[in-house]
Order: C-alpha cells, then structure tokens, then sequence
C-alpha cells in the first residue's frame, strides 16, 4: 500500500468519526432568589429546550446582599428547577453553595425518547377528514354514492333500493 493511500483512508476514518460524534455543550441559566413566576417560567422553559437538544445545564442561583442569610430559598428555587424538568432532564451535579452562587448541574436524560424537535412542542396538523361532515339540509339534492364495481346513484335511490329489496 501507497503511503498516499494510507493517508486518504486516515482521514476518511478521522472524519467518519468526528460525523458520529455529539458535541455536548454546557450552557448556564442564572436565577436570582427573588425571580417572579413569570420569569422563572421562562428561564424553565429554556432550561428545558437546552436538555431537549442535548446540552448539560448549569443552573446558577446568585446571592446579593442579605439574600446570603438564606440559601434555603436557593435550594427551593433549584428544586422546583428540577423538578420542572424530570421528563428531559436529571440532576448530575446537587445544588451547593459556591461563594455568592448556589449551582446545579443537569444533564439530558438519555431514557427521555429521544429530543424533541428543536425543543419545541409539536402541534399536530390539522386533519380535514376529522372534521364531522355538515349535515345535509331537508330537501337539498343528494351527493351520488359510487361503490366499486357500480353505476353511481344518489343515496336517496340507494335507500329506496334497500328498503324494497328486504
């Protein structure tokens, strides 16, 4: 063998494998001990669509002032964290203290089904054939029935066919 080839056959080896690798990224959400519901919502939300694609979330509580003599609502705030995101994502690193942060560390989970698309719920299309079909007013003219094999005839003559062959 060529030392040509050889090398050609290393580097189609080496990009093969970069293509089946994950690239596995930490991304960091920080919380504040005084977060609203609204915006805890958000950043849970968030939080939720970085485990759907894939990544490690580092979830940081930061600590200003006398909030230091309370790191209890900290770990509330972490808790609900977690348990928000249990279907996508479980706890790697517990909540501890880290000088004026209180940090966490979640990791996708990989019995989760797979990522959903994007993180984004999906929302099922619209089927015209679930739609009940309107009902026929009194009076108003039959659509033809067609059966395979058969003349088409309208559905008024088809029950009155019915009817006279019982």
């Amino acid at each position: 063998m060529d030392y040509g080839k050889f090398k050609f056959d290393a580097a189609q080896r080496a990009k093969e494998s970069r293509r089946k690798s994950t690239n596995v990224g930490i991304k960091e959400m920080k919380y504040r001990p005084k977060i609203g519901p609204g915006d805890f919502d958000t950043k849970t939300r968030q939080v939720e669509r970085f485990l759907g694609e894939g990544h490690k979330v580092k979830v940081t509580i930061m600590f200003r002032g006398r909030e230091m003599s309370h790191p209890e609502l900290g770990k509330r705030i972490l808790d609900r964290v977690a348990e928000h995101v249990l279907e996508v994502g479980k706890v790697e690193v517990v909540p501890k203290l880290d000088g004026r942060n209180m940090i966490m560390v979640l990791a996708p989970d990989k019995r989760g089904g797979g990522p959903p698309g994007r993180g984004r719920p999906t929302r099922p299309e619209p089927d015209a054939a679930a739609e009940p079909p309107a009902e026929a007013e009194p009076g108003a003219a039959a659509e033809p029935v067609v059966t395979a094999g058969a003349p088409a005839e309208t559905a008024a003559s088809a029950a009155t066919t019915a009817e006279t062959e019982d």
